[in-house]
């Protein structure tokens, strides 16, 4: 997901402006160089920002520069298989993603097991997409939706970032649900799927929150439901898809994971450092700019989560038949 630009300078700002704080993990010995924190996407987007708003809080945390690299490509494969590569150290971590878990059963071959060779760390938050139609479609509620889709099968076109993204997911999971018939539409990236959705080319997406959330407030798009299991502050008059499909629930995360074998001691300290930067009220207030609900916890949380999502997404991505673009 890619943020209007004043609102990301806006956001990016803030984070430089977070307050310092004491580096209790020094007298531990770790860390005593800067540490790596690789991203399997683009700069601008809600990956690149979380990473580096944990980032620049951490680095004064620990008081080691967090270095955030760039790794897009390859559906987030090729920054997972780096991070994962890396020296077992606690130098190198990765922000991993609902990504991680869908690709898992997406791609026929990978030259890493995720669940397997990730140490999980720490979660960090995790945030709904928005089920939105054009305007023009003659439904304003999830079970019109549902009852117009089966219908008229096969009319309705479902937009999504591509193939295996959590907008697709999210849709196919309402799709095995509920055995509407929605032709999928898979685009390169966001940004050409919303273009399409307001101009009527494409009828249906469950689009991530804070792309869509002021269209759907300018009237440009329609909002009927959030996918998360509790409504959202930046769209609160809008119900959850659970209010009509109970067990229903799709959103994005993130959260840290360090190779396998890192000792236990520097998931500790990164695990309790991350913590603490949730509980930071400055954190707090950004992410929930960004429309998030933080993931406090341990590590065995975190990893519970990697193995539920993994788990529930290759249910999805089978039943869509979904392939690699």
């Amino acid at each position: 997901m890619t943020f209007p630009r004043r609102q990301f300078l806006q956001l990016a700002a803030a984070a430089a402006m977070l307050p310092a704080v004491s580096t209790v993990a020094k007298a531990q010995g770790y860390p005593t160089r800067p540490i790596r924190l690789i991203i399997g996407y683009t700069p601008g987007g809600s990956a690149d920002l979380t990473a580096r708003l944990m980032g620049q809080w951490l680095s004064e945390r620990l008081g080691q520069p967090f270095v955030i690299e760039n790794r897009p490509g390859g559906g987030t494969n090729i920054a997972t298989e780096a991070a994962l590569r890396s020296p077992p150290d606690g130098y190198t971590l990765l922000l991993a993603a609902p990504a991680n878990a869908v690709n898992a059963t997406l791609y026929e071959k990978l030259n890493f097991n995720f669940l397997a060779e990730a140490e999980p760390v720490a979660g960090l938050i995790r945030f709904p997409n928005v089920v939105v139609v054009n305007p023009q479609l003659p439904v304003k509620t999830i079970p019109e939706l549902i009852a117009y889709a089966k219908a008229n099968p096969g009319k309705l076109n479902m937009a999504s970032s591509g193939n295996g993204s959590t907008i697709h997911m999210s849709g196919e999971l309402c799709k095995m649900l509920t055995g509407s018939d929605m032709v999928h539409v898979p685009y390169r990236g966001g940004a050409p799927a919303l273009t399409d959705m307001i101009s009527g080319q494409v009828h249906v997406m469950f689009d991530n929150i804070l792309t869509c959330a002021e269209h759907v407030k300018s009237g440009k798009l329609r909002g009927l439901a959030v996918t998360s299991t509790t409504r959202s502050d930046v769209l609160p008059d809008l119900p959850t898809v659970a209010d009509f499909l109970p067990g229903y629930e799709a959103s994005a995360w993130y959260g840290f994971v360090a190779p396998k074998n890192t000792p236990a001691d520097v998931i500790s300290a990164l695990n309790k450092a991350t913590n603490a930067a949730l509980a930071d009220p400055v954190i707090k207030t950004r992410f929930t700019d960004l429309g998030a609900m933080l993931l406090p916890g341990s590590p065995a949380d975190f990893g519970k989560l990697l193995t539920e999502e993994t788990e529930k997404w290759g249910k999805v991505v089978k039943f869509a038949g979904a392939k690699v673009d």
